[in-house]
């Protein structure tokens, strides 16, 4: 079966050392990609709760 839509795609950058999280390209951070809302939104829900800065 040929998909018509691409697949969406979520993007985060993570600095553990500053404890930042960024929805832009961060020099020096970590690219996470995600292909599940769901993952993503969980991924969210563990940075807040270390208390990391998004920006």
């Amino acid at each position: 079966m040929e998909r018509q839509e691409s697949e969406a795609v979520w993007r985060m950058w993570v600095d553990t050392e500053r404890r930042i999280v960024s929805f832009h390209e961060e020099p020096g951070s970590q690219l996470l990609e995600f292909r599940s809302r769901e993952l993503f939104q969980a991924c969210i829900d563990h940075y807040t709760a270390r208390q990391y800065r998004y920006q």
